[in-house]
């Protein structure tokens, strides 16, 4: 009976981790460049109780001892382009990343191009970290800029010419999955993920447009309804355990 216990506990567990993915993923339906995270998960060791003794008895008798968490994986599959009227709005379609610069010096990596011009004419993100631009010059009023699709930015002077301010930086890895997340949207490179790949291949630049979080709702609730029924299933069975055990300790001689 107390195995039963401790099956059920993991369970309730496993599926509480489903929950917290689940409602992680719909808190962020709004926010740009977003990537569902997809919880793994499996069986425990099992309790072998006969083994098979082959061929005269081919099957054993074992029982598992529940299930748990293994992995959080990110999905990076493309999110919707949503038009806006910010030409420092920018959206990657393909496989990269724009690199950004944290306070320190710091490389990292991000789907959300919602950036910003600063005082100096620097392009950064929301939280002033600076963004990757080879041969970076001052920009002016975001109005005259234009960014094409494979990354160049340029803007007209006063005399109307087309100025070059530089390059947008656009990396990917091996293995997007393996990076690591550190929140406002930025991620850092890995083991797992492999170095940034400066080769640009199948990605380009939409100039006044945002790439969507990656999240459908439909397809979390319906998991979360899932999860949620499991969660009782498993709580019924503590439950019909704990009378189980109490009959047992109420027994008389």
């Amino acid at each position: 009976m107390i195995l039963s216990l401790y099956t059920a506990a993991a369970g309730m567990s496993a599926q509480q981790f489903q929950i917290d993915t689940i409602s992680n993923n719909l808190a962020n339906i709004n926010t740009s460049g977003y990537k569902r995270a997809r919880p793994e998960f499996q069986d425990l060791l099992y309790l072998t109780l006969k083994r098979p003794a082959a061929p005269e008895t081919p099957v054993g008798l074992d029982v598992g001892l529940g299930a748990y968490a293994a992995a959080s994986q990110t999905i990076f599959q493309q999110g919707d382009l949503q038009p806006t009227d910010n030409p420092l709005d920018v959206a990657i379609s393909g496989r990269g990343f724009f690199v950004v610069r944290g306070p320190g010096g710091e490389e990292y990596y991000t789907r959300d191009g919602s950036f910003k011009r600063d005082a100096a004419g620097t392009l950064v993100t929301a939280e002033g970290y600076r963004v990757e631009v080879a041969g970076a010059r001052p920009l002016p009023d975001a109005d005259s800029i234009t960014i094409t699709r494979d990354g160049r930015l340029t803007y007209l002077d006063e005399q109307e010419n087309e100025v070059d301010a530089g390059s947008l930086v656009i990396v990917q890895f091996e293995n997007p999955a393996g990076l690591e997340k550190i929140g406002h949207n930025l991620y850092r490179a890995s083991t797992a993920s492999g170095a940034a790949n400066r080769t640009l291949e199948e990605s380009t630049v939409e100039q006044r447009f945002l790439e969507a979080s990656n999240v459908r709702v439909v397809d979390e609730l319906i998991s979360l309804i899932t999860a949620q029924r499991t969660y009782e299933l498993n709580s019924k069975a503590v439950q019909a355990s704990d009378e189980l055990l109490s009959i047992v300790n109420n027994l008389r001689r």
